[in-house]
C-alpha cells in the first residue's frame, strides 16, 4: 500500500473515530425515554391521552432546565391496541433507540407482551395504567403508579355491597383480555366475601357489538348489580343495550370505562352507572385544577383518568432519573424503588415492595350530559388519604349517591406538604405552582 493509501486510511479512521465521538456525546446530552402507547385501535383514546400527557410533562420539565442539566427526549411508538406489536415496538426503543427508560403501556395485556423485554435488557419501565398484577410480577425493572386489580376489585366490591346494598351480581367479562379477566375475577371474590352472589357470568371478547344474547341471559338470572369490568366502547354499547332488554339494574365497572367516548357510544343509558377511577376532574385541588387547565389549553380537550395516570407517570420517572443521578438503568431502577410520597396529580402515591402503587381510589357516578360524580371514596391500606376525609381501609365515608361532586374532596389531590414528597422538585405540583421542575 502506498503513503498516501495509509494516509488516507488514517484520515478516514479518525473521522469515523471523531464522528462516533460527536454522537455519543450528543446522545449523552439526552435523557433518552421510550413511550409506546395505543394511538390507533381499540383504546386510541387511552394511548392518545396518556402520550398527550407526557410530553406536557416532558416539555414542563425541559422548559425549567431539565433533569440535571439534561433535555428529556421522547421516543413515541403506537402500539396499535395489540400485544404483539407492543412487544416489537419495545424492542426497537431498547435496542435501536437505545433508550434509558420506558412508560408503558396503559393496557395490561401490552404491558405484560413487552415487559419481559424491558426486564432482560436492564431497562426500567414504568406503566401508569395497567392494572393486572402480572405486570410487574415480570421482574425488578417493571414498576407501575397506578392502583392494582385486587385493590380496585375490592373497592368495586365493597362499593357495590356497602352504598349500592345489592346482594345478587352479574359478571360480564371480555374473556381475551387480561385486565377484564383479572378485574372480573378480584371484583367477584371480594363480593362474595361480604356476603353477595355471583349469579351468573358471561363473556363477550374486544371488537363485538352485539351483545343481546348475553344480556338475555343475564336478564333471566335476575341480578342487582352487573359488573363489565371491560373498556368504554364495548361497556357504552351493552348499557345501551341493556336497557333496550329491559334491564334496570346498575352497570358498575373499572378505570377502562373513563373515556369522553363512553358517554358518546352509551348515552342516557350510562347514567346511573359506577366505576372506580384515579381522579376526578372535579376535584378542587388547585394542583388538579391546574393540571386540567393546562391540558384542556394544550389540546383542546379534558384530560380522562389515564391523562392524569401518565403525567404522574412521567414526572415520577424523571424525579427517579433526577434522585439517581444518572441514566444507568440499575441506578433508575433503584431510585424508582424508593419513590415514596411522592405528591401526584391522581394522589400521594408510593410504590412498595412489589414495585406497585399503594395510593387513594375514588368511584365515579355516570350523571346526565355525561358528568361523573364523586361517588365514594376508597384509601387502600398504606395509602394517604386526602386531609379531612374519614376513609378507612374497609370503605371510606362518602357523599350520598346524589350529592354534587364539589361536595367532597378526591383522593387525586391530597394536598401534601413539601415535607412529604418524594423530592422538593416534585412538590409544586400539589401546592399549585408551576410543575415545570417535577411529573400521572
Amino acid at each position: 500500500m502506498s503513503m498516501r493509501k495509509i494516509l488516507l486510511l488514517a484520515f478516514f479512521v479518525s473521522l469515523a473515530v471523531f464522528v462516533a465521538g460527536c454522537v455519543q456525546k450528543g446522545t449523552s446530552d439526552k435523557i433518552k425515554i421510550g413511550v409506546y402507547m395505543p394511538l390507533t385501535g381499540g383504546t386510541a383514546t387511552f394511548g392518545i391521552s396518556s402520550t398527550n400527557a407526557i410530553r406536557m410533562a416532558t416539555e414542563e420539565i425541559n422548559a425549567a432546565g431539565g433533569i440535571n442539566g439534561k433535555q428529556v427526549e421522547l421516543f413515541v411508538q403506537d402500539t396499535r391496541s395489540e400485544a404483539q406489536e407492543a412487544a416489537t415496538v419495545v424492542s426497537k426503543l431498547v435496542t435501536q433507540d437505545q433508550v434509558h427508560a420506558v412508560i408503558g403501556e396503559v393496557g395490561s395485556s401490552r404491558s405484560i407482551a413487552a415487559a419481559p423485554i424491558c426486564q432482560s435488557n436492564k431497562i426500567p419501565m414504568l406503566t401508569p395504567s395497567s392494572t393486572n398484577p402480572e405486570v410487574t410480577q415480570k421482574g425488578d425493572y417493571i414498576f407501575r403508579s397506578c392502583f392494582t386489580d385486587p385493590v380496585q376489585g375490592e373497592a368495586i366490591a365493597k362499593f357495590a355491597a356497602n352504598n349500592l346494598k345489592v346482594k345478587r351480581g352479574a359478571l360480564l367479562i371480555d374473556k381475551k383480555n387480561d385486565y377484564s379477566v383479572g378485574l372480573g375475577k378480584f371484583i367477584a371474590d371480594a363480593f362474595r366475601k361480604l356476603g353477595g352472589e355471583i349469579v351468573i357470568e358471561q363473556y363477550y371478547q374486544e371488537g363485538e357489538s352485539d351483545f343481546n344474547g348475553q344480556l338475555t341471559s343475564i336478564k333471566g338470572s335476575n341480578p342487582d348489580v352487573i359488573f363489565v369490568p371491560g373498556y368504554y366502547t364495548e361497556v357504552g354499547l351493552i348499557a345501551q343495550q341493556a336497557r333496550k332488554n329491559g334491564i334496570t339494574a346498575p352497570l358498575v365497572g373499572g378505570d377502562g370505562w373513563d373515556s369522553q367516548r363512553l358517554y358518546e357510544i352509551g348515552g342516557q343509558a350510562l347514567v346511573g352507572s359506577f366505576f372506580s377511577n384515579h381522579y376526578s376532574v372535579d376535584d378542587p385541588d388547585p394542583a388538579v385544577q391546574k393540571f386540567v387547565n393546562d391540558y384542556k389549553t394544550k389540546y383542546g380537550n379534558v384530560p380522562d383518568a389515564l391523562a392524569a395516570t401518565a403525567y404522574d407517570a412521567a414526572r415520577i420517572m424523571f424525579d427517579a432519573i433526577k434522585r439517581a443521578g444518572s441514566t444507568d438503568g440499575a441506578a433508575i431502577r433503584d431510585a424508582l424503588a424508593k419513590t415514596a410520597n411522592f405528591p401526584g396529580i391522581t394522589g400521594i402515591v408510593t410504590l412498595n415492595s412489589e414495585r406497585n402503587a399503594v395510593k387513594p381510589i375514588v368511584m365515579i357516578r355516570v350523571d346526565q350530559g355525561g358528568k361523573y360524580g364523586v361517588a365514594d371514596r376508597v384509601t387502600p391500606e398504606g395509602a394517604v388519604a386526602a386531609p379531612g376525609t374519614t376513609a378507612s381501609p374497609a370503605t371510606s365515608a362518602s357523599p350520598a349517591a346524589g350529592a354534587s361532586p364539589a361536595a367532597a374532596t378526591s383522593p387525586a389531590a391530597t394536598g401534601a406538604s413539601p415535607a412529604t414528597a418524594a423530592s422538593p422538585a416534585s412538590s409544586p405540583a400539589r401546592t399549585g405552582a408551576s410543575p415545570a421542575t417535577s411529573p400521572r
